[in-house]
């Protein structure tokens, strides 16, 4: 049967309650190209290179990151659960034939509208019996409920929706799921050997953003302006979260999937309080807007292990209240001369922005010179309050015009701009890009360069956590990155610009490092330099990459396998508790 829209209030029960045995999944690939089912070749399944590195060829950042979503899911619910995460879709429609699955669910983002209904039309045709359950950003589609064969479309909070669903407590603590945040990453033609002690694990502290920003989906989704959902409320629990990771990941650094994580003032505080009494050095990789940043001492942050940051920085003239009275570029310069990494991201599109001034908007994005600069076009998401003005106004395309496997931000608008004509906004975009790559460098030459200021400012500083995490950080600027240093000079010897700025770099790690840096730099690069113009023409060719597929049970599910005597060939979920 059809739902009739988004799921309002608590559903009722499942008939088997914990005794049901669930699917999860992701929608199937591949991905990275154009077929009937939406996806497209322009919008991979990779964060960096999608929307971030995208013109920087084979230094661009090739990575992907898990469901995060799901997998939260996944760890709190005690029935049979399995989840099955970038299938094909193939495997997807094995899983469904291979057990007598009760409930599937599926989380999408909209653009992958015509997927979900392909797997919708799969889970009736191979288990009409199953309960089907769809969440994630799709559910923000105003049409979902018509469009999609679901019994249930769920907006917002999914671990409290199946809680309630089958029967379980929903206010019990929840359950963490012990993850690294990226998986498959590749650059400069170099398939990079992810150790947990070199990556980061995933920390998921709230969901939504109480900010509200009119264009911005994840807020919409749960609850818009004002709103959010906490999971964690005290650095005591996030403390003990990740020093659980700690010791049975053998990590050292955590990515922080939280849209404003230092507006939670009190926890962040209460979290370095417990870092500095445990002498923990750990690196924090954080969302942050500019406002918030500033309520903090540069001393906070750099004690709190603040190494990263994603920052909106929206776009000049700008009328964001997140913005409001920060001079985002000396924040920027700030922030990297302590060490302090820092991914921007600027809107193209505005409603003040013309073909005229697009000059002007992108040049004054550029000369932030931060180390990783995301460009995206301005688009209006169903669920936001900026797609309700447009829809109020009728400046929506219509689907003819503009298909939801478009409106992902990085190819042209849905909706008709007052000052930009349909089409023009793809170049812009693109300049953007160009622009950033060409002025710049590299990101990985600007990240390298943080990096090191941040060893320079802080190698004898007091506080041992400091030495040791800055240490830590800066270990491969002696071997590998030198020779990464080494083959981008190389590279932009046609581009005069960017090779000063790589030679500088480059010669300051000769003269903190030594002979140790010449010799790998002299001894890697031309290595890196090979690999990175072989990288530039299967780039040419049309290569793309595709995540891996995931399957992974919880504990009652390998039990339930274990009874059944069938083997699936999962692997067990972890999870830790504070």
């Amino acid at each position: 049967m059809r739902s009739s829209g988004q799921d309002i209030g608590p559903p009722a029960r499942h008939p088997k309650g914990a005794r049901a045995n669930i699917l999860l999944s992701s929608v199937f690939g591949p991905f990275a190209r154009d077929d009937e089912f939406g996806s497209r070749r322009i919008n991979p399944m990779e964060l960096y290179h999608n929307q971030v590195t995208r013109a920087q060829g084979a230094f661009s950042l090739r990575m992907f990151h898990r469901s995060f979503g799901l997998m939260l899911i996944h760890a709190n619910v005690d029935a049979p659960c399995s989840l099955l995460d970038f299938p094909t879709l193939d495997r997807f429609i094995a899983e469904l034939r291979r057990a007598p699955y009760d409930i599937v669910g599926i989380s999408s983002i909209i653009p992958n509208l015509g997927k979900v209904v392909r797997m919708c039309e799969l889970v009736r045709a191979h288990r009409p019996e199953a309960t089907i359950v769809v969440g994630g950003h799709i559910a923000n589609h105003p049409d979902a409920g018509e469009r999609i064969d679901a019994d249930h479309i769920v907006k917002g909070d999914g671990v409290r929706w199946f809680r309630r669903y089958l029967g379980q407590p929903e206010d019990v603590p929840v359950r963490h799921p012990l993850a690294l945040s990226a998986f498959g990453a590749r650059v400069m033609g170099v398939n990079v050997t992810q150790k947990p002690r070199d990556t980061a694990a995933i920390l998921l502290p709230s969901v939504g953003c109480p900010m509200g920003c009119n264009f911005c989906a994840t807020s919409a989704m749960f609850g818009g302006k004002g709103h959010f959902v906490n999971f964690f409320n005290s650095g005591a629990e996030l403390f003990s979260l990740m020093r659980a990771a700690e010791e049975q990941m053998n990590v050292r650094s955590f990515f922080v999937m939280d849209e404003n994580f230092l507006l939670h003032r009190k926890r962040a505080l209460g979290l370095l309080e417990l870092m500095k009494r445990h002498a923990k050095s750990w690196s924090l990789y954080v969302f942050s807007s500019a406002r918030v940043l500033r309520a903090y001492t540069i001393e906070q942050l750099v004690e709190l292990g603040i190494s990263w940051v994603w920052l909106g920085l929206e776009g000049e003239r700008s009328q964001y209240r997140k913005l409001r009275g920060v001079d985002t570029q000396e924040l920027v310069r700030a922030l990297r001369s302590h060490g302090i990494r820092v991914l921007g991201s600027t809107i193209i599109g505005l409603e003040n922005h013309t073909n005229e001034t697009m000059a002007d908007v992108i040049a004054h994005a550029i000369s932030h010179d931060v180390d990783f600069h995301q460009f995206m076009l301005y688009t209006p998401i169903a669920g936001t309050p900026l797609y309700e003005v447009h829809r109020r106004d009728g400046t929506l395309l219509d689907e003819d015009e503009c298909p939801p496997a478009d409106t992902h931000g990085q190819y042209r608008f849905s909706f008709r701009h007052p000052h930009i004509r349909h089409g023009e906004e793809i170049g812009h975009l693109l300049d953007a890009f160009r622009r950033d790559f060409e002025t710049n460098g590299p990101s990985l030459a600007r990240m390298f360069k943080t990096t090191l200021e941040g060893w320079l400012r802080y190698k004898d500083h007091r506080d041992p956590r400091i030495r040791t995490r800055l240490a830590a950080e800066v270990r491969q600027l002696r071997t590998t990155y030198a020779g990464a240093l080494w083959a981008m000079k190389r590279w932009a010897r046609r581009n005069p610009l960017v090779r000063e700025k790589v030679a500088g770099i480059l010669g300051a790690v000769y003269a903190e490092f030594g002979w140790t840096a010449r010799l790998n730099a002299n001894v890697l690069g031309p290595l890196l330099y090979m690999t990175s113009r072989r990288e530039e023409r299967r780039l040419a060719a049309g290569v793309t990459y595709e995540p891996a597929t995931f399957y992974e049970k919880n504990r009652a599910a390998m039990a339930l396998e274990r009874f059944s005597g069938v083997r699936s060939g999962a692997r067990e979920i972890r999870w830790v508790s504070p």
